[in-house]
């Protein structure tokens, strides 16, 4: 055998009678350091070694730190945990993806629902007093259709609403009875409000506030849709192939009647109609204030007309009542225009269809304050007054009553004169 294998042949006869010798050593309860003098020596006295050699032993001594090992141990578990994270986190963006490629609108699903189980868990959890006032700060007050701190008008006809809060100030719009406002301030007997597009003073006294006009508020609210497309089509049946019978122009409401899901039957100005859900949003409402802004009159108006328009509008607030004439008590629309202008001496049928034939057709061009105004598509079945400024005054229904409107809130069918004054 050539010499140089004999180093490694006695190495690993040396190393397999160490791990014997420490084996014996370590049942016999020898100390892990003089188990490491032991080998020591053993290996010294096999190999030979000089005293140069001895100075740096070939097997450093063994040793036990409980504190070291545990760390070990847990440097190993966090190694785990962060092969694992990493493995999950991998994992979870590869399902997302996969999710968001086949489909997006589950995935949205999910996470609202998901979302919305956390937002339980949240509010079931106990929490610090201190935190628990911090969050009911954060909280936005609750609403009843939008107002915050309502009133509610409790008078007969109309409570007038004022620039100041003085009875001498001047008018700026009128709120109708049982209709809604936000309180925004006090000043003495007067409540400073805003309701619609008006913004005042009225008398406090004629005002339900608090708990008990909420609980009014309840009772009074209505549901309406509101006209989201530019222009929507009103049908006689809930379906496409039928006669398109009128147009609603955007952002005007009809009362709704019944949901039925993919369309809707609302009233239009008295008369059942059906609209396509998708062009409307559904909203509660209460009545509101109706501005009283200086009506616009054309060049060349006669006082006749300027009296007839003055004499209508002071009805405005009051009842719709099926087949009434009253202006007082309650009217319908052609029954409104058949009192006013019985009041000037022109006498017109009590059906706005009717109304239509009389007088002499003109284009909506040329009207002027008086003239009527008729909607309905083929069939003519409601009539308005117009009062100047793009405006009419009409009897629209039995959630506005006697109201003021934009002339195009619905397509006009046609126009017709019957004052020549």
């Amino acid at each position: 055998m050539k010499k140089g294998f004999l180093k490694p042949l006695l190495f690993l006869t040396i190393c397999g009678a160490a791990v014997g010798l420490y084996a014996d050593q370590a049942k016999a309860g020898v100390a892990a350091s003089g188990i490491s003098a032991v080998l020591q020596s053993y290996i010294e006295e096999t190999l030979h070694l000089s005293a140069e050699d001895k100075e740096e032993p070939i097997i450093a001594p063994l040793s036990y730190d409980a504190d070291e090992t545990e760390a070990t141990e847990a440097d190993e578990a966090v190694s785990e945990a962060a092969e694992t994270e990493s493995v999950t986190e991998a994992g979870t963006e590869n399902t997302t993806e996969a999710v968001t490629e086949s489909s997006s609108e589950p995935a949205v699903e999910a996470e609202t629902e998901e979302g919305a189980v956390a937002e339980a868990a949240v509010d079931e959890s106990p929490v610090s007093a201190g935190a628990g006032e911090v969050a009911a700060e954060a909280e936005p007050a609750p609403t009843v259709c939008g107002y915050t701190n309502i009133g509610i008008a409790d008078i007969e006809g109309n409570l007038n609403i004022r620039k100041e809060a003085s009875e001498e100030a001047e008018l700026c719009g009128k709120l109708p009875a049982e209709a809604a406002c936000e309180i925004l301030g006090e000043s003495g007997e007067w409540y400073h409000i805003k309701s619609g597009e008006v913004e005042g003073f009225v008398k406090a006294e004629f005002l339900t506030t608090g708990e008990e006009a909420k609980t009014l508020a309840e009772s009074l609210k209505s549901t309406v849709a509101v006209v989201t497309a530019d222009v929507l089509n009103v049908r006689e049946q809930p379906n496409t192939d039928c006669e398109i019978v009128d147009q609603i122009a955007t952002d005007e409401e009809v009362p709704l009647i019944e949901n039925m899901g993919e369309w809707l039957k609302v009233d239009v100005d008295g008369e059942e109609r059906y609209v396509k859900a998708e062009f409307v949003r559904i909203d509660d409402v209460l009545k509101d204030a109706l501005t009283m802004t200086e009506v616009q009159y054309g060049e060349g108006v006669s006082d006749v007309r300027v009296a007839v328009v003055n004499y209508a509008t002071q009805f405005v607030g009051n009842r719709y009542v099926w087949g009434g004439t009253s202006l007082t008590n309650g009217c319908d629309c052609s029954g409104f225009v058949l009192s006013v202008m019985a009041n000037f001496g022109v006498y017109l049928p009590h059906h706005s269809g009717s109304q239509a034939l009389c007088g002499t057709r003109i284009s909506c061009d040329e009207l002027q304050p008086g003239d009527l105004v008729f909607y309905g598509g083929r069939r003519i079945s409601h009539v308005a007054m117009y009062i100047g400024g793009g405006r009419i005054v009409h009897a629209a229904n039995s959630r506005v009553g006697i109201t003021i409107s934009n002339l195009y809130y619905r397509t006009p069918t046609c126009c017709t004169r019957v004052l020549y004054t």
